[in-house]
């Protein structure tokens, strides 16, 4: 099975079964955003939670080795027309600089990394409209001087 089959087969599975995202993350013991990402491949999965995935989605034997492939990540390079995508798109174009002076400011000459890096997203019931909240915490890497 490839990375492409993986991914329609577990996107009709969980809709055929009406789960959530965060739902598998629990039955396997994850967290949401990474169980996202495996399913989506755009990550590699341990063999504990890619037999716990196949088990729970009752795909075939051959998505473990699927789920444990270390992806090629890449995405269009093409501005999303997706409107949420967009969106985010939308936030590093504008506020991008922004981020990065503000973090060389607080932490020196370097980047956040997104391998040692973890992601929520929450919602917050709000009268004026309910809240989105993305929270990204990765290890800041300061480049070496030589």
């Amino acid at each position: 099975m490839n990375k492409t089959d993986l991914i329609e087969a577990i996107v009709l599975e969980k809709a055929a079964r009406g789960l959530t995202w965060e739902g598998i993350a629990a039955a396997i013991g994850m967290s949401p955003v990474w169980t996202t990402s495996v399913c989506l491949g755009m990550n590699s999965a341990p063999e504990t939670a890619a037999k716990a995935l196949v088990e729970l989605l009752e795909l075939p034997s051959t998505a473990v080795a699927a789920l444990m492939a270390y992806p090629t990540k890449s995405w269009e390079q093409a501005v999303p027309q997706d409107p949420l995508v967009y969106r985010l798109y939308e936030i590093v174009g504008v506020y991008g600089t922004t981020m990065k002076e503000l973090i060389h400011e607080k932490c020196g000459d370097g980047i956040m990394s997104a391998i040692d890096f973890t992601m929520t997203i929450d919602k917050e019931d709000n009268p004026r409209g309910d809240r989105v909240i993305v929270t990204m915490d990765g290890k800041f890497l300061p480049y070496k001087q030589w």
